[in-house]
C-alpha cells in the first residue's frame, strides 16, 4: 500500500498525471512557479525521491530526465481508500460512515462505477477474495425450491425403484 504523498510529492504527480506524458524538472518547476516560490534543486529531489518510491519512472535524454507516471491518479486513490478501509476493525461501519459523507455527485459516481462493473445487476463476478485482502463471500443466496416429489411407487422417470422406506 502506497503512502499518501506529501504536499509537494502530490503537487509534482498532479503535473505528471495531468500532462500524461514524459516530462523534465524545469517543466514541472516552472509550472510549481506560477503557484510558489520553489527552486530548482527542490523539484530536482522531490522528482528523484518520487522516482525511488517508485511512483514515476525516468529515461535519461541528455544530462536530463524525463519522468513519467507508473500508474493512474485513479489507482493511487483506490489504493489509498482500500488500505484505510481494509484496517477498519469494522469495515461494514466504515463504508457506511464514508457513504453518508458522500456528496450527490460522488453518490452518481458511485453508482456508474457499479454499473461499469456489473454490480448493479449481480452479473459481475466477485474478485477472487484472498487477492483482496478479506474473507470470502457468502454466496447469495436463491429463492427456495420447491419441493422435489416423492418418488412414485413404480420408480423414478429413469426406471429406478424407489428406495426402501421412503
Amino acid at each position: 500500500m502506497p503512502r499518501p504523498l506529501g504536499e509537494l510529492e502530490d503537487a509534482v504527480m498532479t503535473r505528471v498525471w495531468q500532462w500524461n506524458r514524459p516530462v523534465t524538472v524545469r517543466e514541472v518547476l516552472e509550472d510549481l512557479q506560477q503557484e510558489r516560490s520553489i527552486a530548482y534543486t527542490t523539484v530536482m529531489t522531490v522528482m528523484d525521491n518520487l522516482h525511488q518510491k517508485g511512483w514515476v519512472r525516468r529515461e535519461a535524454e541528455g544530462r536530463a530526465y524525463r519522468y513519467t507516471a507508473v500508474s493512474t491518479r485513479a489507482a493511487y486513490s483506490a489504493a489509498l481508500m482500500n488500505e484505510a478501509w481494509s484496517t477498519s476493525d469494522n469495515p461494514a461501519a466504515a463504508l457506511v460512515a464514508f457513504f453518508g459523507m458522500m456528496s450527490a455527485e460522488q453518490r452518481d459516481a458511485l453508482r456508474d462505477a457499479f454499473r461499469i462493473v456489473g454490480y448493479d445487476d449481480g452479473t459481475a463476478a466477485e474478485p477472487p477474495a484472498e487477492s483482496a485482502g478479506r474473507p470470502p463471500a457468502a454466496p447469495p443466496t436463491a429463492p427456495a425450491a420447491p419441493p422435489a416429489e416423492p418418488p412414485s411407487a413404480e420408480g423414478d422417470s429413469a426406471g429406478r425403484a424407489p428406495e426402501p422406506g421412503r
